[in-house]
């Protein structure tokens, strides 16, 4: 139904910066936000930032002021943009392509970042 897939991790070292980003495909008209998740081994995957078809955001308190979402809806793609990275931002970062009624997400394969002081 709906593809997700996300590129633009690597290795840098701390207070650089990287982008990701992710491109949702298929039956996508039901979508209505997409998100960029995280999650560290051994720790649960949380929320980093996410925007609405509107260009609503919302971020995690950790990344506020450090990372910027934005979304082409025409293409159907979403960035992130991270500044001033730290060593505690490492995790395996994940792409989710939203709907709502009935709220569903639709992951991509995630994408390693690795932060070294």
């Amino acid at each position: 139904q709906v593809q997700v897939v996300e590129s633009g991790g690597g290795l840098v070292q701390a207070g650089g910066s990287l982008r990701l980003s992710c491109a949702a495909s298929g039956s996508i008209k039901s979508i209505n936000a997409m998100g960029w998740y995280r999650q560290a081994p051994g720790k649960q995957r949380e929320l980093v930032a996410i925007i609405t078809i509107g260009g609503i955001t919302k971020y995690a308190d950790s990344v506020k002021g450090r990372f910027t979402i934005s979304r082409d809806n025409a293409k159907n793609t979403v960035q992130l943009q991270m500044n001033s990275l730290k060593p505690e931002d490492t995790a395996v970062y994940s792409c989710a392509a939203e709907t709502v009624f009935p709220t569903f997400k639709y992951w991509g394969q995630g994408t390693q970042v690795t932060v070294s002081s």
